[in-house]
């Protein structure tokens, strides 16, 4: 019943966060009508088409263990939603994972052309760095803090890491797969997935005027959360509801590509998601109760459907 109890808060909360970023997205995303209203229709489209506000919430919640206020980091928090979306639209087209559907919907491409969804990509990922360097200012954060968040998201999604984690795959896919060993599929997903998560924690944490220490925790619950999140990924890509999934399942199996499961097997990753959410959870021990959102977060990996 104390589980039950507590997903519901979490979704409560998961709630509240969808709301107050999808009031500001709304508010600071070029409106439809807007030249070239084409590509601002295939923007909003693509962000507008649903999705938990998971990263978000943790730039918000990580802000909030700090002692900050989640009100200035809500560009932070759209910044990054929209720069995932970036990933999405371009990780959706012919060239990478050629699916039709995300979320329910038809994809960018499928709605509006593949040359559209690769602008609007494009023109997403910018506004991510405009949000960090117009708006965080105008809630009160420095100038300084705002440089170290772009810094921070730059860092995490460029080729060392999300961007390389893609690159890293494409090059695998073209081999054919050929080395499936644990190293490489942590090293291809480490990129893919935990990257952003991670720099969505430190970003709330340094808008918060986290110290060092709470930095670490965070950036480290960061890691084993995105981690967890992608093992669980896999897991259901696997034997998931394509309903609940909102997208096509055994894509990956079919197409051989690298994932927890082809290489460790479905009980094993399952193990290993587990240990990676108790990872997760021991990062914050140096917080309080100001951390329990974020442990509720840990364990609801473990158990979602979507």
């Amino acid at each position: 019943m104390k589980v039950v109890t507590e997903f519901a808060e979490l979704m409560s909360r998961l709630e509240e966060c969808r709301r107050k970023v999808d009031e500001a997205l709304d508010k600071w995303m070029p409106r439809e009508d807007e030249i070239p209203s084409v590509l601002h229709k295939a923007m909003r489209y693509s962000v507008f088409a649903g999705g938990k506000r998971l990263r978000p919430f943790l730039v918000l919640e990580s802000c909030k263990v700090v002692g900050g206020d989640e009100e200035k980091a809500l560009p932070a928090a759209c910044a990054v939603e929209v720069l995932h979306t970036y990933t999405l639209v371009h990780d959706d087209l012919p060239s990478m994972d050629n699916d039709d559907f995300r979320r329910g919907k038809p994809t960018c491409h499928k709605v509006f052309g593949e040359g559209m969804a690769i602008l609007c990509g494009d023109a997403l990922q910018n506004l991510a760095f405009e949000l960090l360097a117009t708006k965080l200012p105008e809630q009160g954060v420095s100038a300084e803090v705002a440089l170290k968040c772009i810094a921070a998201l730059a860092q995490a999604t460029g080729s060392r890491w999300l961007i390389g984690g893609q690159a890293l795959d494409i090059t695998e896919q073209a081999k054919g797969y050929s080395d499936r060993s644990p190293e490489k599929v942590s090293l291809i997903h480490e990129r893919k997935t935990a990257a952003l998560m991670q720099a969505c924690c430190v970003i709330g944490g340094l808008i918060g005027d986290a110290n060092e220490e709470q930095l670490n925790a965070l950036k480290n619950f960061g890691y084993w959360l995105g981690l967890a999140f992608q093992i669980t990924d896999d897991i259901l890509d696997e034997i998931g509801d394509p309903e609940k999934l909102g997208k096509s399942v055994g894509k990956d199996k079919q197409q051989k590509k690298l994932t927890y499961t082809m290489v460790f097997g479905l009980e094993k990753s399952r193990q290993m998601a587990d240990e990676a959410v108790k990872k997760a959870v021991e990062a914050l021990s140096i917080f309080g109760n100001e951390a329990k959102m974020l442990r509720i977060l840990a364990q609801f990996i473990l158990e979602r459907q979507s």
